[in-house]
């Protein structure tokens, strides 16, 4: 049993839900897009109930479905925090008009607009989540830690059926703590997810709250949780917390795929990205997203 409402959220500017779908990042891999994008995650502000969305695209209007366990309460509160955490998982929660208005005034940035004039960067769920992913991924690749983070899923999260397919959810910090083992992770990851689950439920990893810091404040406060170093608690500052103007220099992937938009070769260094990004201003993170995700067809 469970309990479903439905509201509803509007974008500005070019949006295309397909983009977001199929742009495969984290532990998001779908290679086909139906016209529903199923999320299945801990709820927020205290993550304490895991729900699932079926978002459907209707012109400039994101339709939303939200499921969440019975007897949990589904109240009018909740559901509108489950739609801004939506609306910033989908970059929905920013201009995207003035980001469009931003690429026409650079050629090349009109380019890469023009082969996907409805990107919007994918996020992670919530920090906490993106902290598990980190946990779960780090020194494997994408493709093993995918089936790593649903075998979690299945062990202690919540699967919720949406649009006709099972979507598993992380589970809830209070179940995290219980966890003792998962085939395939390394003993020495547990106590990792622990301390995670724990300053999740003392609310240290509230992402309205990191947000709401210096980027290089929260970048390290994060890096006091075992197991997290700088590339990883830059990926949740960059890729959970919702900012549009946070750079990456540390991504190496994204500065590569800077330099090929430019016409730069691989060579370009975190300095010269950040000269080249302050005319991405007030989207720093958004263009070199777009980079990277879109940037290859255009090579292609």
């Amino acid at each position: 049993m469970t309990t479903t409402r439905t509201t509803s959220l509007d974008v500005t500017g070019p949006y295309d839900l397909r983009e977001v779908a199929l742009m495969g990042f984290g532990h998001r891999d779908e290679r086909t897009y139906d016209g529903v994008l199923r999320l299945a995650f801990c709820a927020e502000p205290d993550l304490a109930l895991p729900v699932g969305v079926e978002v459907r695209q209707e012109g400039a209007t994101l339709a939303l479905t939200v499921h969440a366990p019975a007897p949990q309460p589904l109240d009018d509160a909740r559901l509108a925090a489950v739609a801004t955490q939506v609306a910033r998982v989908v970059s929905a929660d920013h201009d995207g008009a003035a980001y469009a208005a931003l690429c026409a005034r650079d050629p090349v940035l009109t380019r890469l607009h023009a082969a996907a004039p409805g990107f919007r960067p994918a996020l992670f769920h919530s920090a906490y989540e993106a902290l598990v992913w980190a946990v779960l991924s780090a020194r494997r690749s994408r493709s093993q830690a995918i089936p790593l983070r649903q075998r979690l899923g299945e062990q202690l999260g919540t699967t919720v059926v949406l649009a006709g397919r099972p979507t598993v959810a992380v589970p809830v910090p209070a179940r995290l703590r219980e966890l003792e083992s998962l085939p395939g992770l390394p003993a020495d990851r547990v106590p990792r997810l622990h301390a995670i689950a724990e300053a999740a439920a003392e609310g240290r990893l509230d992402t309205a709250r990191l947000r709401g810091l210096p980027p290089e404040e929260a970048t390290a406060e994060l890096q006091r949780l075992p197991g997290i170093g700088p590339f990883y608690a830059s990926l949740v500052v960059v890729r959970a917390l919702g900012h549009a103007d946070v750079l990456a220099p540390g991504e190496s992937h994204g500065r590569a795929a800077v330099g090929q938009l430019y016409g730069l070769g691989d060579g370009v260094g975190a300095e010269e990205l950040g000269r080249l990004a302050e005319g991405w201003r007030p989207f720093r993170t958004w263009v070199q997203v777009a980079a990277r995700a879109v940037g290859v067809r255009m090579a292609a």
